[in-house]
């Protein structure tokens, strides 16, 4: 008899991780050790009431980038960012990184300084420190970073903190990493269709490609809430876009939620872009994802300290959790919110960046940091 074969894709991204979850529950756990598998860092004690935070994040050729399109400076730094940005999903700041990179043949030493030389521009953002790593060869870039962070323990944040009543909160805008995307895409197919005689057209679309290809970390909104005294009762970084986080945070504090759709922050070069695909603008924020803003519940007692934030909307509330995760709109009332995003392992998916379809090339479309 052979042996079973269970496809990846029954599962789905999710699935796979609540199934590894379990296949580790019989490992004792450390007294040290506060969180572990379930939100955006695992957490354990550093002594001298402060906390550790550790985040892994991987960026591969063809899931979540196509050198076609992203100058490799735009990748180290974005490398650097997506794992800072669950650092400051738990109210922390990050210390340390590691880089695990894979390194196919077609790459060039000038490539992978461009690459570190992108990272190393996001540490000194963040003002942290890259502090090794490894190296491989691999058939497609592949990098893997590591971000620990640092934050005290009357301050950290988890998905589960939500309680009924409480404020939902959103930083930044939404929504314009995916219509960056929908940009790059038209562009390739601009390339394919016609070849030497293409030309980029980039000039209106500055803002929502630069939200695509290099996205920042939001610990500025870290420190903003320091200043004014409030910490979230749960938070979570937007990677997968407004309805699947407020999914995890809903599950993991065991709530409800009504997000209403009206108040969720929009640039002007994103509806533009919806416009002119003729989209509803208000999938490209609740399913479009990769948009890493902050979004985080707040008790009632702090609501007026929120609206003097400026750059953070209060966009819906905690309720019952029989009441279920919901759209306000004016067009539909109250409905279902599903939380449905890029989920990896779906056959029915596609990658969330622009890797999908043929390989043009590495050096095809050359968008420099001028371009963007």
């Amino acid at each position: 008899m052979s042996e079973q074969f269970t496809p990846v894709s029954t599962l789905g991204e999710f699935g796979v991780i609540d199934r590894l979850a379990e296949r580790l529950s019989d490992i004792p756990r450390s007294d040290g050790l506060i969180e572990g598998i379930g939100d955006d860092a695992a957490v354990y004690r550093a002594g001298n009431d402060m906390l550790h935070v550790m985040t892994t994040d991987a960026l591969i050729e063809g899931v979540h980038f196509d050198r076609t399109f992203i100058p490799m400076q735009f990748l180290g730094y974005k490398a650097i960012s997506v794992n800072v940005s669950d650092v400051a999903a738990m109210n922390a700041k990050p210390l340390y990184a590691t880089v695990s990179l894979g390194i196919p043949r077609n790459m060039s030493v000038e490539m992978i300084d461009a690459l570190y030389d992108g990272m190393s521009s996001a540490c000194k953002q963040y003002g942290m420190e890259l502090v090794g790593g490894d190296t491989t060869t691999a058939h497609a870039l592949y990098l893997s970073i590591t971000v620990v962070g640092e934050v005290s323990e009357h301050h950290v944040t988890f998905r589960r903190g939500a309680n009924v009543g409480d404020y939902i909160c959103l930083s930044g805008d939404v929504g314009g990493s995916f219509a960056g995307l929908k940009i790059l895409l038209d562009q390739r197919q601009a390339l394919q269709d016609l070849g030497d005689a293409y030309e980029p057209d980039l000039d209106a679309h500055q803002y929502v490609i630069g939200r695509q290809l290099r996205p920042t970390a939001r610990l500025d909104v870290v420190d903003m809430l320091s200043i004014i005294g409030v910490k979230p009762t749960s938070m979570i970084d937007v990677s997968d876009g407004v309805a699947s986080e407020i999914h995890h945070i809903c599950k993991r504090s065991e709530v409800g939620a009504t997000i209403r759709v009206p108040e969720i922050p929009f640039h002007a070069e994103t509806q533009a872009v919806a416009d002119q695909n003729m989209d509803e603008i208000d999938a490209y924020a609740l399913f479009g994802g990769e948009d890493y803003e902050l979004l985080f519940t707040v008790d009632p007692s702090d609501l007026d300290k929120m609206r003097e934030l400026e750059g953070v909307a209060v966009i819906g509330t905690i309720e019952d959790q029989a009441k279920g995760v919901r759209a306000l709109t004016p067009e539909t009332g109250l409905m279902p919110l599903s939380p449905a995003g890029y989920q990896h392992f779906d056959p029915e998916e596609g990658p969330t960046g622009p890797g999908i379809g043929p390989d043009l090339g590495p050096e095809e479309i050359n968008f420099s940091s001028d371009d963007i």
